[in-house]
């Protein structure tokens, strides 16, 4: 017998729900609804049936006298119509009370143990499928993040903001130190590069007069897996016209505070056993004061060497000053961010497309926010000027894994960009901390993971 193609005007179990809960033990409603979605559980008692059927919006129980609906041959599994009225069990139980009842697709797969849920995490992550079936706990996760993406939209379509796309292949990767993915085009005979950020793009658009512009898409770093990293991640970056680094601090933090009152309904949160508050106004500290409180803080790359091999950190992997003292801050600071705290005034050396500060020309106005231990985001005062871009990207040529020139883009700075504030903010991780994630994994749909053996 062939499954039926449509299942029209159903109605979400949800409000059939509602409808059933204010009824007396053992009434009905005398309105006829129609639901549909998986039956996750069966019980049999004599001449009835019943059902536990969810769909996204629920679970409801539906009864099944088999003098009214037939034999049920349902299994376990099967997505399931069904046509009857909201009612109330003898027990209280909100219910629908079939009238008849449909298989719309059959399952032939034995489900996970329905009481424990799926509860490997590998074959949670690889057949995320049967983890969004069996735990509603992953459901709700990915709702969140839907919400929490339309949310970041609202607030800067209404603070002016333009939402546009740029290339995710790129003759030129840039606006990051990362390793990228490399790919061949054919007919152009040439190697393209799978885009690690969204800058260089976004702000020839600001040069082009757009003045404030955002796009959330994907990125791409050809590096290690960890609880916060995968190698293709979701990120926001906006860049708006006569700001500057602490307009944008004041941006994220409304931002932020926005965002988690309208998905949670608080500014409160729990994160890896810790309470936050994302509210701000948040800590600041510069980036030299944060390392010298751990005693870390010099610009000879041979003593910040041997500081951290007295404490233990395995330094061979890092070649030059930059990494060292990225590496003493991520290894020694980082960690203890753990209220959202916004770390500002980075060295030059680590910062190719911030501006130097006022006071300083050796640090730069740039800043990093934490939240949970981990960074969420990073900010500049954007270089505006072509001369000092292109003297920028020199200087980083001579830098191991420094950030690689672009002529096309010193071009475009040639014909003079406004003053400019811009931000990446890594969705992912938001998306850990307001749903109380351990893992990046946890709130991607399709992690990266090792291929398993033929």
């Amino acid at each position: 017998m062939t499954a039926p193609k449509r299942f029209p005007d159903r109605d979400l179990i949800e409000a059939v729900r509602a409808e059933a809960e204010p009824l007396e033990d053992g009434a009905e409603a005398g309105t006829t609804r129609r639901v549909a979605g998986r039956a996750m559980a069966r019980r049999g008692m004599g001449k009835l049936v019943f059902l536990d059927v969810v769909d996204l919006s629920g679970r409801i129980q539906a009864i099944c006298d088999v003098a009214a609906t037939g034999e049920v041959d349902v299994h376990l599994g099967d997505v399931v119509g069904i046509v009857g009225r909201p009612a109330k069990s003898r027990r209280g139980e909100p219910s629908v009370l079939a009238e008849s009842v449909e298989v719309l697709s059959r399952n032939t797969q034995p489900l996970p143990d329905t009481f424990h849920g799926l509860t490997d995490v590998e074959l949670r992550y690889r057949k995320r499928y049967l983890d969004l079936l069996m735990n509603e706990e992953t459901r709700h996760v990915f709702v969140a993040r839907a919400r929490i993406v339309t949310a970041i939209r609202r607030a800067l379509d209404e603070w002016g903001f333009v939402e546009v796309e740029t290339p995710i292949l790129q003759p030129r990767y840039g606006g990051a130190f990362a390793r990228p993915f490399v790919t061949h085009h054919n007919e152009l005979e040439a190697d393209l590069f799978l885009r690690v950020a969204t800058e260089l793009y976004l702000k020839r658009l600001i040069v082009g007069g757009l003045e404030r512009v955002y796009e959330i898409g994907k990125d791409f770093r050809n590096e290690g897996v960890s609880f916060k990293h995968n190698p293709e991640f979701t990120q926001l970056e906006w860049y708006e016209a006569y700001a500057d680094y602490r307009d944008t601090m004041a941006r994220i933090e409304q931002l932020v505070g926005r965002v988690a009152l309208e998905v949670l309904g608080t500014t409160a949160v729990t994160f890896r056993g810790h309470d936050l508050d994302l509210g701000g106004p948040w800590q600041r500290i510069r980036f030299v004061d944060a390392l010298e409180q751990h005693e870390l803080w010099t610009r000879d790359a041979d003593e910040l060497r041997a500081w951290l091999t007295e404490r233990g950190v395995d330094t061979d992997a890092d070649r030059d000053w930059a990494q060292l003292v990225d590496h003493a801050f991520s290894h020694y600071v980082e960690p203890g961010l753990v209220q959202p705290t916004i770390v500002h005034d980075y060295p030059v050396e680590l910062s190719p497309f911030a501006r130097p500060t006022d006071d300083d020309p050796t640090l730069t106005e740039r800043f990093e926010y934490f939240a949970g231990g981990m960074e969420l985001g990073n900010a500049f005062s954007e270089i505006n000027d072509a001369v000092t871009q292109q003297e920028r990207f020199d200087q980083q040529s001579e830098q191991v894994e420094g950030e690689r020139g672009d002529p096309d883009y010193v071009d475009a700075l040639s014909y003079g960009m406004p003053p400019t504030g811009g931000l990446g903010f890594g969705i992912d991780r938001f998306t850990m901390l307001l749903t109380g994630s351990e893992s990046i994994r946890d709130v991607v749909l399709f992690p990266a993971l090792r291929r398993l053996a033929d």
